[in-house]
């Protein structure tokens, strides 16, 4: 079954004057628990792509089903609790919350979006610290964990709202060879265990070699996919 499926997919931006195709014409479907990258060039639509999937940034063309929902047709508001009940998101500079604990920076979009009762909330971050193995930082603040540890933060938090969609938008980036092997074997062992799909939008080698099927785009268009891995 298709987790994700666009069809003729559009998404142009007005400037001043001046029409800007960012996507233009693109056809995917991707799968329950796959791991999946879109790779290209700077300005190739990567990130315009993964903002759309994510709700961010509604499709101005054709058609985008994200968990059976017609993204077009939500509003600002459906978007957003859409976004919070299906969508976990990782990003290269970690976007942690620096004035709250590891635990807090996990609980948090459990407060934003989700009627859960204190205990069951509490349950849910603690077990999901100790399956990216955080469990004994959880009362640290940002700024005293290492790049690697707050990646897997990063990682639990976009778990916490049981997301079967994380998007991943240069994950490694910010982040050594060793760790970025790390992070992404901590990745593949939750989509292993929890049936998540994973989307990247990535320039890295490593997270290629990884990826059961990589998108390529340039200038707006999908030039290929290609199963089974990457040939970089």
């Amino acid at each position: 079954m298709s987790l994700v499926t666009a069809d003729n997919l559009e998404k142009t931006y007005q400037i001043g004057e001046i029409t800007v195709k960012a996507i233009q014409g693109v056809n995917f479907s991707i799968e329950q628990a796959s791991f999946v990258s879109f790779v290209g060039p700077s300005g190739s639509g990567k990130s315009t792509l993964l903002n759309m999937i994510g709700c961010l940034d509604p499709p101005t063309g054709g058609s985008l089903h994200v968990a059976g929902q017609n993204i077009a047709r939500l509003n600002r508001k459906q978007a957003a609790r859409f976004r919070g009940e299906h969508i976990g998101f990782v990003f290269q500079d970690f976007n942690l919350i620096p004035v709250l604990t590891v635990f807090e920076n996990v609980e948090y979009p459990l407060l934003m979006v989700q009627n859960w009762p204190e205990q069951k909330r509490k349950k849910q971050v603690n077990d999901l610290l100790e399956a990216v193995g955080m469990g004994d930082q959880a009362i640290k603040y940002p700024g005293q964990i290492s790049g690697g540890q707050k990646q897997r933060t990063a990682v639990a938090r976009a778990l916490v709202t049981n997301a079967k969609l994380v998007l991943a938008d240069e994950p490694t980036a910010n982040l050594d060879g060793e760790t970025a092997s790390r992070i992404i074997n901590l990745m593949k062992k939750m989509r292993d265990e929890l049936d998540t799909t994973f989307i990247f939008s990535t320039h890295d080698p490593r997270v290629m070699r990884n990826a059961e099927i990589i998108f390529t785009l340039e200038d707006g268009r999908l030039l290929q996919n290609n199963n089974g891995g990457a040939h970089v």
